[in-house]
């Protein structure tokens, strides 16, 4: 993950029913918004997708029987149907179990990584070159690609729309002037303290707006318990905390304090004029005769 820091991270892989062609991604987490996300970017990648999506019980998908809010909206985004595997029946979705146990005993060994995005570039090359190119006899001693034509032929076309994808919060921007994603702090524009921001986290950005106003863009990182600052946002607090010195030295030197401590008032001299009915104006008041006109 750079920085001398490392991670075991999650793979989502997707098998067609029919062809059995296999797409795989890294994610940055098991949360809805990271697998909705890899999902997104392997059916961009077939450009289409099956009409039906079937998910074993994951927590973000559909932990509790159904599926949650964020799965249902970006299936009825693409107009497909979501499926929930039974409860412990690993059978269900065996073509993907196979895949897997495929993926650790014929991609993995010997294998390094430097960084997810370079996880992602092997496995799809070797996706690409080996595992959807050898012979199946579940297929008819045919090759998922060459079956690829048809079923892709088959699915639903992408809507011109992106669904919702990334992680989604909302939070009242704090002093500190940073926001937390997925055990990463990322600033903020300080301008915004005391005001509500919204923040997309996508795998590759992380976008804070305020009011329809960005006012963070960062590039997401995926390792653990870092803070990611922008030099932008740093001298803007430098700057804002020197206006803020400057006025409290103005307003303690316009405020004048009694011997026990409380602070005396500082009135404007018309106000003691207007009290005592002392009149400085020199010119005379209506009506009045003057020296020339006696």
């Amino acid at each position: 993950m750079g920085g001398g820091q490392e991670r075991v991270l999650p793979v989502l892989a997707m098998t067609c029913g029919y062809s059995r062609v296999t797409g795989g991604v890294m994610i940055a987490s098991r949360k809805a918004g990271d697998i909705l996300a890899g999902m997104w970017q392997i059916v961009a990648g077939w450009d289409a997708c099956p009409r039906t999506l079937v998910w074993d019980r994951e927590a973000a998908i559909g932990g509790t029987g159904r599926p949650t809010i964020e799965a249902t909206s970006f299936a009825g985004t693409i107009g497909v149907r979501l499926k929930l595997a039974p409860p412990r029946d690993p059978e269900f979705k065996g073509l993907v179990e196979r895949r897997n146990g495929f993926f650790e005993t014929s991609f993995l060994p010997g294998r390094t990584f430097t960084s997810p995005v370079d996880f992602t570039e092997q496995i799809s090359g070797w996706l690409a070159t080996r595992a959807n190119t050898r012979v199946l006899r579940s297929i008819g001693s045919l090759t998922p690609t060459d079956r690829w034509a048809a079923d892709r032929a088959a699915m639903v076309a992408l809507p011109p729309v992106a669904p919702s994808i990334g992680l989604t919060h909302r939070v009242r921007l704090g002093r500190d002037y940073y926001v937390r994603i997925d055990a990463n702090d990322y600033s903020i524009d300080p301008r915004a303290i005391g005001r509500f921001v919204e923040v997309l986290a996508t795998p590759a950005r992380v976008v804070a707006t305020c009011a329809g106003q960005v006012v963070a863009d960062h590039a997401r990182d995926w390792g653990h318990a870092r803070t990611i600052t922008d030099p932008t946002h740093q001298a803007t607090a430098r700057a804002l905390r020197q206006d803020l010195a400057i006025r409290r030295q103005q307003q303690a030197r316009s405020t004048r304090v009694h011997g026990d401590g409380h602070v005396v008032t500082i009135r404007a001299l018309p106000d003691y004029d207007a009290l005592f009915g002392v009149d400085f104006d020199p010119r005379p008041a209506p009506g009045a005769a003057t020296a020339e006109g006696r």
